[in-house]
């Protein structure tokens, strides 16, 4: 059989070798790199998302707040309640703020955004664009809520309309956490999704397009 000599010479010259550590620091610094650059990426995406998403809340609140209710129940008009003035019922053009119980509490109602509605379906149209790409009608969120200060009895019905979106998430197109695991960090970084910011925008109602539908 034959035998390999390794003589002293020979295993100084490999312990002197340094002809693959560039390889070796090039797999320990890549996995680091990318995980900061594709983490930059898609934390600025969402960044710009949110600003988006905020603008897009601004612009459906608009457009809420002079449109038909997006949801069932929302009165036409401030009926009477059993609020008195100087002891009297109070005259209709009467301010529903001028004394407790002047104008009915209408509540709050509240749905989510569905295509079906003229009002949501208007609104995602306009809101589409500004939106993630992953976002749906169903993801806004409609709320009417009764304001004694505003309106008057026997007009208009005015609520504080609210837009907010819902069940969110951001999804991130890099694999932020396989990287963390691969540059070996111990904190955990972020799934496949993020859950998005709560966001909600609320404007004064006009008159909810009483009678010339906006």
């Amino acid at each position: 059989m034959r035998k390999t000599v390794f003589f002293p010479g020979y295993l100084q010259r490999f312990a002197r070798e340094e002809g693959g550590t560039t390889l070796v620091e090039l797999a320990v610094v890549l996995p680091v790199f990318l995980l900061l650059f594709l983490g930059l990426i898609d934390f600025g995406r969402v960044g710009s998302e949110y600003v988006m998403a905020e603008k897009a809340m601004q612009l459906a609140s608009r457009i809420a707040a002079v449109r038909p209710a997006a949801c069932a129940g929302v009165p036409l008009m401030n009926a009477r309640g059993t609020g008195l003035i100087a002891g009297v019922p109070p005259h209709y053009g009467a301010a529903c703020s001028a004394a407790t119980g002047i104008c009915i509490n209408a509540g709050v109602q509240t749905c989510n955004g569905a295509a079906t509605n003229a009002t949501a379906a208007e609104i995602w149209a306009a809101i589409r664009p500004l939106m993630p790409t992953h976002a749906t009608i169903a993801n806004l969120r409609f709320s009417y809520a009764y304001d004694p200060r505003l309106g008057f009895l026997g007009g208009p019905y005015v609520p504080m309309v609210t837009l907010e979106i819902q069940n969110l998430n951001f999804q991130f197109a890099t694999p932020l956490s396989a990287l963390a695991g691969v540059a070996g960090s111990s904190v955990a970084a972020p799934g496949a999704t993020l859950p998005f910011p709560p966001m909600s925008t609320s404007l004064p109602a006009e008159d909810l397009a009483l009678g010339n539908s906006g």
